[in-house]
């Protein structure tokens, strides 16, 4: 007789409470100097904490070039080498314009930058900072997102489009 109500909850109840995550798109934007490995973190536009590019999928676009436009808009990222295999995937909850908190997940690209220039779309909204994968890895709030940078290694991407 206890079971039934649990039954319900676990079939009925508990699945229209629990929102589904939204996929977006995200660029972990790297480049060699001096022959460190460094990575390129952006403020994000609310609370100004350190994020990676990201954004919601284009249409037409795969999601490694997703990602490369999300990079031109919120860094500055003009010229630079997509790869097509995803690095993995990480969980956060973004702040919608009203007000309300939603579950997604992103899909992290790897984006060589051959170019970053100055002027950008979104360049008075955002800051930018260039970083070891460990200090971004401290700089970013997200668990697997920090993960994701604590492992990253560009000696094991294998280059698929520019």
């Amino acid at each position: 007789m206890f079971q039934q109500p649990k039954k319900a909850w676990d079939t009925i109840v508990q699945p229209i409470l629990k929102r589904p995550a939204y996929l977006q798109f995200s660029a972990l934007c790297f480049r060699q100097r001096k022959g460190d490995t460094e990575v390129l973190l952006i403020t994000s536009r609310g609370t100004g904490r350190w994020i990676m590019p990201k954004g919601w999928p284009i249409s037409g676009l795969s999601g490694a070039e997703t990602a490369r436009q999300e990079a031109w808009e919120e860094a500055g990222v003009k010229k630079a080498t997509i790869y097509q295999r995803s690095l993995g995937r990480f969980s956060y909850i973004k702040r919608l314009d009203n007000e309300v908190d939603t579950p997604c997940e992103a899909d992290v690209y790897a984006i060589r930058v051959d170019k970053l220039i100055d002027s950008y779309p979104e360049r008075k909204m955002r800051k930018r900072r260039w970083v070891t994968p460990k200090q971004a890895a401290k700089m970013v709030q997200e668990p697997g997102l920090k993960k994701i940078l604590r492992d990253f290694d560009p000696a094991k991407l294998k280059r698929t489009k520019s």
